[in-house]
């Protein structure tokens, strides 16, 4: 992708000129981002998704009694009879993950690519009957909002108490007072930062909105799984030396750690990091690591002569010493590494590209073509 070239998809801003001026700044909207755009799946496929097992699904339905209200939140998955019926108002079906389900999501996906794939994560598709919405709140993640079927009102701000309400099941800001209102057709987009306070509700009928969303991992999160990767590899390499303390006095005061057991734990610390590359190591197997729902399908061992393609599932990175491609880490170097790197771009290569590969990189795109991750095409 060309990050200097004007998209429609950002009205007319180069995806250069978009992250400088709005990403994590300032919202955006973009009227006919996607011109005649119509939804990828039809309704009834949609429902189909949200009754799978391995697709995760939520339902968010506002019950209104007597002059009261009622939030109610269920998890899939759903058979059809478990939805209200399409002309009961004010519920809304959220199926996330599209794009790991279905090629045109993932196409679809793609197309916000200038960001890096470190940071993107997931298609969702909210369905929702006249009235239907979440309610008034803030995420901790960018967020593209693409009206695709029906109208949505949406109502955002910037400053607010972040107060939730402890009334319901759902996180519901208690004192949302919007800045700015927006109504968006087929088409039409808004993009918005992350914990900027938004609230949609369908209008009109129908409505299926499609949110392109982002990771956004919280430092402690992160912290414990790359820690946790680490000891791992400590582990697997033999680091099973016992602490010995042959020298140990007799203590009056048992309580006390001695000082030679926290040199020995600091150590084995030290240890596990001695390898400059292994905090990068780990961050881009995490990172690379495909969602525990998904599962891959062997594929036939075939021949590459035609090219490869990553299946769709598939997360493949890089740094400048490594490639990773669904939480494994390889040592690449030379033009065979230039070669998987612009795999991990492009998401596909070419025969004439994989022409200039070497007998050990295409053994290994034969492996990874034998597991599902790749195709030929």
């Amino acid at each position: 992708m060309d990050v200097t070239q004007p998209l429609p998809l950002l009205g007319g801003l180069s995806p250069e000129a978009f992250m400088k001026r709005y990403w994590h700044k300032k919202p955006l909207l973009v009227r006919q981002a996607i011109p005649g755009f119509k939804p990828l799946l039809a309704r009834a496929a949609l429902f189909e998704l949200a009754a799978q097992d391995g697709v995760e699904s939520r339902l968010v339905a506002l019950e209104r009694k007597r002059g009261k209200q009622a939030w109610r939140l269920r998890h899939g998955p759903f058979a059809r009879r478990d939805l209200p019926a399409l002309k009961t108002p004010d519920w809304t079906l959220l199926v996330q993950g599209v794009d790991l389900h279905v090629d045109a999501a993932h196409a679809l996906m793609n197309q916000f690519r200038f960001v890096p794939d470190a940071r993107l994560d997931d298609l969702m598709i909210s369905y929702a009957t006249e009235g239907g919405g979440v309610g008034p709140h803030y995420d901790s993640y960018d967020v593209f909002l693409l009206q695709a079927q029906g109208r949505r009102r949406w109502r955002i701000g910037r400053r607010y108490d972040t107060t939730l309400r402890d009334d319901v099941p759902v996180k519901i800001l208690a004192n949302f007072v919007p800045e700015q209102e927006f109504v968006l057709e087929p088409g039409d987009m808004l993009y918005l930062p992350h914990r900027y306070a938004h609230d949609g509700i369908a209008e009109g009928g129908e409505c299926m909105t499609y949110s392109v969303g982002f990771r956004s991992p919280a430092s402690g999160e992160l912290a414990q799984e790359l820690l946790q990767r680490l000891a791992e590899d400590a582990a697997e390499e033999g680091g099973d030396e016992r602490y010995h303390d042959p020298m140990q006095a007799a203590v009056k005061s048992p309580g006390a750690i001695p000082a030679a057991l926290q040199d020995f734990a600091r150590e084995a610390l030290q240890a596990a990091l001695k390898d400059p590359q292994a905090l990068a190591r780990a961050l881009g197997e995490h990172l690379s690591e495909p969602k525990s729902s998904v599962w891959f399908e062997p594929g036939e061992a075939g021949t590459l002569e035609a090219g490869v393609v990553l299946d769709r599932r598939t997360r493949m990175m890089y740094d400048d010493r490594h490639i990773f491609i669904n939480g494994e880490s390889y040592r690449g170097g030379g033009r065979d590494a230039t070669l998987m790197r612009r795999l991990a771009d492009q998401r596909r290569l070419e025969a004439k590209e994989l022409a200039r590969a070497s007998e050990a990189a295409r053994e290994l795109l034969q492996s990874w073509c034998e597991t599902g991750w790749a195709h030929g095409l």
